[in-house]
């Protein structure tokens, strides 16, 4: 039986295929798309999680008091700290250091607003801005660690060895950072992602997202996950790239 990488880890990087024929596109898929879709479209991002997440309930894989979020009439944001997953839009808009902490706090504290998950999601939208700027991974590290003090000093293979499940912030972005800043490309970073085990989904959307900044996607491996989103997800996204374009 096919069961998602998070619940059934593979503590390796020679998986194959890379998307399995029963794959699907997760909830932290669905958050990012929220995301892209409030900044593109000025949205409230609370709306804008609420519309999505009601939309795509049926997908499953909520953490439990994000989905007691979206069920709910309530609007304001209830001390989670696990949102880092769905910030990549806005290191993608942003024009500067303080334009992705600016972007990263405004679309994570309407629902995470714990001091890590805030801290979580403007690490990893500056590290997506950095790496789209062309700094070297060294530097990246360099600096989200001057900043955050993340310890981003372990291997990928010494991460594998005790890493186990978390969503917290603090227990999956350096992680994440490792395995898309050792990587050789972006494939290598999926590959690290999931083979440390743990929350894979989670990490391999950071990890994924500063990899995409950092090498590009494989034209390949774009074109077969474009596949497996709707065509609403296809339209956010393709505006979004479409001004990410504009501000390079």
């Amino acid at each position: 039986m096919f069961r998602a990488p998070e619940f059934d880890n593979y503590r390796a990087k020679d998986f194959s295929p890379v998307f399995h024929h029963r794959a699907k596109f997760t909830d932290d898929i669905v958050c990012t798309i929220a995301v892209a879709d409030a900044l593109v479209n000025e949205r409230d991002p609370a709306v804008a999680f609420k519309d999505w997440g009601r939309r795509y309930w049926d997908n499953g894989g909520w953490g439990q008091r994000f989905a007691l979020w979206l069920a709910s009439e309530e609007m304001g944001p209830y001390g989670s700290y696990g949102a880092a997953m769905r910030v990549a839009p806005a290191g993608l808009l942003a024009t500067s250091v303080d334009h992705a902490i600016e972007l990263a706090r405004a679309v994570t504290r309407v629902t995470h607003d714990h001091p890590e998950g805030l801290k979580g999601a403007e690490a990893t939208a500056l590290a997506i801005f950095l790496a789209k700027r062309r700094v070297t991974p060294h530097n990246i590290k360099v600096a989200i660690t001057e900043r955050f003090g993340y310890d981003l000093e372990r291997t990928v293979d010494e991460i594998r060895r005790t890493y186990r499940f978390n969503e917290t912030c603090q227990e999956t972005v350096p992680q994440a950072f490792v395995c898309a800043l050792d990587a050789k490309d972006f494939e290598d970073a999926i590959r690290n992602a999931i083979s440390i085990g743990g929350d894979s989904d989670t990490v391999a959307a950071i990890a994924g997202g500063v990899a995409e900044a950092l090498f590009g996607i494989p034209d390949d491996i774009a074109d077969a996950g474009w596949c497996y989103l709707t065509h609403e997800m296809r339209e956010v996204l393709t505006r979004l790239y479409r001004e990410v374009g504009e501000l390079v």
